[in-house]
């Protein structure tokens, strides 16, 4: 009997064994995923300001469309490792954070008496 019991446990390892196996050949010939790009320390300083300026316009109910769009592509170029695209695209966002800021102070149009 424990001769029958010791035949059944060893062929249950080598079958766990033989799965162990194939997962780690699985994983083995998977290509290893590309490495991400990356930008530059000024475009990513860039970028997290204009992040800043866009959460900050965004609280005082001051934030451009322009501004939005120009961060969204900011963001884009940094994943595409575009450093150029990025200071550019940071620093529009910027501007235009710093001109829809500046609106709130304007006086309020009066129409009529």
């Amino acid at each position: 009997m424990s001769k029958v019991l010791l035949a059944l446990t060893s062929a249950a390892l080598l079958g766990l064994s033989g799965c162990a196996g194939m997962n780690a050949n699985t994983a083995s010939s998977q290509p290893a995923e590309a490495a991400k790009p990356t930008i530059s320390v000024e475009a990513q300083a860039a970028l997290d300001k204009a992040k800043a300026d866009v959460k900050d316009a965004k609280s005082k109910n001051a934030l451009w469309t322009t501004a939005e769009n120009a961060l969204k592509a900011a963001e884009t170029a940094a994943e595409k490792g575009d450093s150029a695209a990025v200071m550019k695209q940071a620093k529009l966002a910027s501007d235009h954070v710093a001109k829809g800021l500046a609106q709130l102070n304007y006086p309020m149009l009066k129409v009529g008496d």
